[in-house]
């Protein structure tokens, strides 16, 4: 059967792609295959406002929550747990963000990010903070129950009176007289996840105002003395979850610090780059769903007595549309692949202003289609445009961070010549 414009990537519309071997396209079929398995109702789902509550763990026993966390996995720590090979067979030393990105794109695949975001937020950026950041004993007490799906976490960064602004973060964690726990009073607004979560990764504010101020730790939620959850209705991806967090008087024993006090900003910035990536990658299929309807509309619908294809103005905004679309994966493909390629530490550096002017773009993407699945994925331009920093102060950080890694380099090369001279 032939394929409607603009429903794949290229890739996945049989041409030639130098980014992808055998491994990937074979992950892509055993992702698609899952995802038509564990979420064969998500529509239904999130027009229900729920997912089932086995949801959670489903995923976690066909061994599909792991692919959530950034390439390269945790191998050492996977093996430990008896962990070797993903579905299909794919080896965990074999992952690559290329393999992310196709878990990403096919669980966006079934219309709405509510239904798989109630079982990947929480895990692909309250996990990771822990991992990268977490003393040894940290990481013992709590990656495996994780890892393996027996405890869910979250991450737990936005306040009613700080989103974007993450620096101006209230909640406040001190250390009891003993120094033997921090006591944390506070609130936290829109935490996906975070109804079912038994921990939350959470941004605190341990010394004075500003950046240099805060710090994370893993918090204790479901059922912990002082803290008190209410899910929030929202106008799009309902079943995921969202979470007001009332936090008081509430007791976190000092070992549950996450890497060092004062620290907290540098590690938050450094997760929001995966973060900000997979939206991409989420909105991309979204809008392909949008826009390859709105083709196959055009193609049947008539008005004026001839299908509204043979408009050209249609035509012309079909155009746009599949321009600013295909660009826009192209220049994600392009991220990733570099990702394979890169250090940690060299992507952040080099690609994390980029990856925020993306995800701007794919907020500006997503806004062509027609039918029931388009109504849906417009009340979820909100949940894609704000989560992980709005649009706006993406547009700005992006130009922040590309010149001030000129500057760098620029000051490097000057400093090399007089070396030399």
């Amino acid at each position: 059967m032939a394929q409607i414009p603009f429903s794949e990537p290229p890739w996945l519309m049989g041409l030639p792609s130098a980014y992808y071997n055998e491994s990937h396209r074979k992950w892509q079929k055993t992702c698609q295959e899952l995802v038509s398995k564990l979420m064969p109702d998500a529509g239904e789902w999130e027009k229900a406002g729920s997912v089932p509550l086995d949801l959670y763990a489903n995923f976690a026993a066909a061994n599909f929550l792991v692919p959530n966390l950034s390439a390269p996995l945790p191998v050492s720590w996977l093996k430990k747990l008896g962990i070797h090979t993903l579905p299909g067979g794919l080896k965990v030393e074999d992952y690559d963000y290329l393999h992310t990105m196709i878990y990403v794109d096919e669980l966006a695949r079934t219309g709405s990010l509510g239904p798989s975001g109630s079982v990947t937020v929480g895990f692909a950026f309250g996990l990771p903070p822990i991992l990268k950041y977490g003393s040894e004993g940290l990481r013992e007490r709590f990656l495996p129950d994780i890892i393996m799906g027996k405890k869910r976490i979250c991450i737990a960064i936005t306040e009613p009176g700080a989103g974007s602004d993450v620096a101006a973060i209230a909640t406040r964690a001190v250390k009891s007289q003993d120094g033997k726990e921090y006591i944390v009073n506070g609130q936290k607004k829109w935490i996906t996840n975070g109804i079912w979560s038994d921990y939350a990764s959470m941004a605190v504010r341990t010394g004075g105002p500003g950046a240099g101020g805060i710090s994370f730790l893993v918090v204790p939620l479901l059922k912990h003395p002082g803290v008190t959850m209410r899910r929030l209705k929202i106008g799009g991806t309902q079943s995921s979850g969202t979470t007001f967090i009332d936090l008081e008087d509430v007791r976190v024993p000092a070992e549950n610090l996450i890497g060092v006090e004062g620290q907290g900003m540098k590690y938050i910035m450094q997760n929001f780059n995966h973060e900000r990536l997979t939206i991409c990658i989420s909105t991309n299929r979204l809008s392909r769903i949008a826009l390859s309807a709105a083709v196959e509309y055009c193609m049947k619908r008539e008005a004026f007595g001839k299908p509204l294809m043979d408009q050209p103005v249609v035509r012309h905004r079909l155009a746009k549309a599949g321009a600013d679309l295909e660009a826009h994966w192209a220049w994600i493909e392009q991220f990733v692949y570099c990702m394979t390629k890169m250090s940690e530490q060299d992507a952040n550096r080099e690609l994390g202003g980029l990856t925020a002017l993306a995800k701007a773009q794919g907020g500006r993407v997503i806004e062509s289609g027609q039918g029931e699945a388009v109504e849906k994925i417009y009340r979820e331009i909100p949940a894609i445009r704000i989560p992980g920093g709005s649009e706006d102060v993406m547009l700005d950080l992006s130009i922040r961070q590309l010149v001030k890694n000129f500057q760098a380099k620029t000051k490097e090369l000057e400093a090399s010549r007089s070396s030399k001279i």
